[in-house]
């Protein structure tokens, strides 16, 4: 049976001839329609006439959240560029288009690689339905074969957590600061789409673009890395920060191919990207069959799914514990792959009986099969002292043992030995 596949290359020279080619009966092709633009192509997409489709990257509107559509409604997407422009194969990469060829290609290896891409889309990441957030999440630019990654791919580190204010902010925000104070280039990323407060406690301007102006740019293909560090704060040569929406009800603007595209740069960036994550990843049933809907949570769900490395934060009292546990178990039921380090904060005796630290290990061991890699001590001078005066606790606390522990921590986790500690009494 010939392959059913959708055009959309409205205006190229070459448009006719390539159409007249692939109809060739040899090829196991058929054009079932010849789309005039992204509207009346996304509109034949959900008709379930056809496999494929093989569009230009001048086509009008193209974005990235028309390409994630594509995906979601199971239609195999093939970019075609005129021969040696390599801006426009990078932008198809950005916008999730796995496959381009230049538009020379001959029809016979055309036709091959759309079949090759109808058979690919049963192996989506992570081989979501197309009623699941991360259905609509195709390649994001990255390379497969990770031999083809850029030299020096960054770590993306997800500071996550359940709500209750347990200090995942705190958390990244230490983290980040004590890694550039390391001598690691870093970049902070607020991507809470609940409430994000990184430019509040940093005492910088949460009307700046941010993170919002980062996704518009991914979604419209033009995000690379020097665009990425003009839309960041310089707050010291080695620490660089996204600031986030200045308002929750702005949440819309972040889509999540989009964020996974800043991420992408932002690996390219530096050497340690920290984002500070929102606490639910719950999926909303009421849009689960509704594939294009925006979805909240998606933004989390994605930063988890590409993080190399995820902390959950806790707090250290009975209630704070008993919401970790529930959280992680929902992690589990969404992201069964991730395999979060729980990071327990506030660490004080009073609220659990006995060592604090060994009961609460041991809970979290017990009940929901967690691996603890630290535990944080409740500061709350320090921390108190460096929100009322928009610093870290590094510039307001040197010797806390609070921003002590912060810096062991990202000491671990990039390799960089922490210098060592004063003998001096405070």
């Amino acid at each position: 049976m010939a392959l059913q596949v959708f055009t959309a290359v409205t205006g190229a020279a070459w448009e006719s001839e390539l159409v007249g080619a692939l109809d060739r009966a040899d090829h196991g092709v058929t054009v079932v329609r010849r789309c005039v633009d992204v509207g009346d192509l996304l509109a034949a997409a959900t008709t379930g006439t056809g496999q494929a489709v093989l569009l230009s990257a001048e086509l009008r509107r193209l974005d990235g959240d028309a390409v994630a559509r594509l995906t979601a409604a199971g239609v195999a997407v093939v970019g075609l560029v005129e021969p040696g422009d390599e801006r426009a194969v990078e932008r198809l990469h950005q916008l999730g288009v796995g496959r381009v060829l230049p538009a020379d290609t001959e029809a016979a290896r055309i036709a091959a690689a759309l079949r090759e891409a109808v058979l690919g889309t049963g192996d989506a990441p992570g081989g979501h339905d197309v009623g699941d957030p991360r259905a609509a999440l195709p390649a994001l630019g990255v390379p497969d074969d990770p031999t083809a990654r850029p030299a020096g791919r960054g770590t993306v580190v997800a500071v996550w957590g359940p709500t209750g204010a347990p200090g995942r902010t705190t958390v990244a925000v230490g983290l980040a600061d004590e890694a550039a104070r390391l001598g690691v280039p870093t970049l902070l990323v607020d991507a809470d789409v609940y409430g994000g407060v990184v430019a509040q406690v940093l005492g910088l301007l949460d009307e700046s673009p941010g993170i919002a102006a980062a996704a518009r740019q991914a979604t419209a293909g033009t995000l690379d890395v020097a665009r990425l560090a003009r839309l960041a704060w310089a707050v010291t040569p080695q620490l660089r920060v996204l600031t986030g929406l200045a308002r929750a009800d702005r949440w819309p603007e972040l889509r999540p191919q989009a964020v996974g595209t800043v991420l992408d740069q932002a690996r390219r960036l530096s050497a340690l990207t920290v984002v500070d994550c929102a606490f639910c990843v719950e999926e909303d049933e009421e849009l689960s069959f509704d594939t294009a809907a925006p979805r909240r949570n998606g933004v989390t769900t994605t930063v988890l799914e590409q993080a190399d490395v995820v902390l959950c934060v806790s707090g250290a009292d009975p209630v704070a514990l008993q919401r970790t546990i529930r959280a992680l178990g929902q992690l589990q039921d969404v992201l069964p792959d991730v395999d979060p380090g729980v990071l327990v904060n506030q660490v004080r005796r009073g609220p659990v009986p006995g060592d604090p630290r060994e009961e609460i290990g041991g809970a979290l061991t017990r009940f929901a099969g967690a691996r603890v890699v630290g535990f944080l001590p409740a500061d709350r001078k320090a921390t108190d002292a460096a929100l009322a005066a928009g610093r870290t606790l590094a510039e307001v606390a040197e010797r806390s043992p609070l921003r002590v522990a912060l810096r062991a921590l990202a000491a671990e986790l990039t390799g960089v030995p922490a210098p060592g500690r004063s003998r001096r009494r405070r």
